[in-house]
């Protein structure tokens, strides 16, 4: 089975075939070396991209060149500046390619136009919109709720091991919102604990 259909079934599993193909012929491959990124900010790129192979991470630019990195993407994730493809604007989010990475391209548009043609498609963009927001908060009520400590022991009980895994150290310690330092003195304080 094509992976994206594969994963266009994870939210509509009734999509049909003749479904699939109104997609399938938009579909193109895209390579992106290990540094490279899919869109950077002040870059408009309305397309949305499955990831089969290799890890991404997606981040935001502070004054004066500061990173935040606030999520990280992995095979069968779908990735894209999605704000960007709903309102026509250069990006305000980077994504860049931590590894070499595969993955599959289509243009927003040609989605868009699914959605007033076709039920199913306008099912998943509503699904996967409420998957996003619901992403999007939990994420957000981490960072606004939780301790640096706190958040870290949420990383390790919520199952995303490939984050610890197969990210490195200090891009784990941004993605938490400390220093590197900081984020070996946490695990250190967890792992006494056990």
């Amino acid at each position: 089975m094509h992976p994206l259909l594969a994963y266009l079934r994870r939210f509509v599993p009734t999509l049909t075939e003749a479904e699939w193909q109104l997609l399938a012929g938009a579909v193109r491959p895209c390579h992106l070396a290990r540094g490279q990124h899919f869109v950077r900010a002040g870059e408009h790129r309305p397309e949305i991209a499955l990831l089969l192979r290799g890890n991404c991470r997606l981040y935001y630019l502070r004054p004066g060149g500061e990173e935040r990195t606030t999520y990280f993407f992995f095979e069968n994730h779908l990735l894209a500046d999605y704000a960007g493809c709903l309102l026509g604007q250069p990006s305000q989010l980077n994504i860049q390619a931590l590894t070499e990475a595969e993955l599959l391209v289509f243009d927003y548009a040609v989605l868009r136009r699914l959605y007033d043609e076709c039920p199913a498609y306008e099912r998943f963009g509503r699904v996967l919109a409420e998957y996003h927001l619901l992403g999007t908060d939990a994420r957000l009520t981490e960072q606004l709720l939780l301790s640096p400590e706190e958040r870290y022991r949420a990383l390790l009980a919520s199952g995303k091991t490939k984050i610890l895994e197969r990210i490195p150290q200090h891009l784990v310690a941004n993605y938490l919102g400390v220093t590197p330092v900081s984020l070996s003195r946490i695990r250190a304080r967890v792992a006494r604990e056990r």
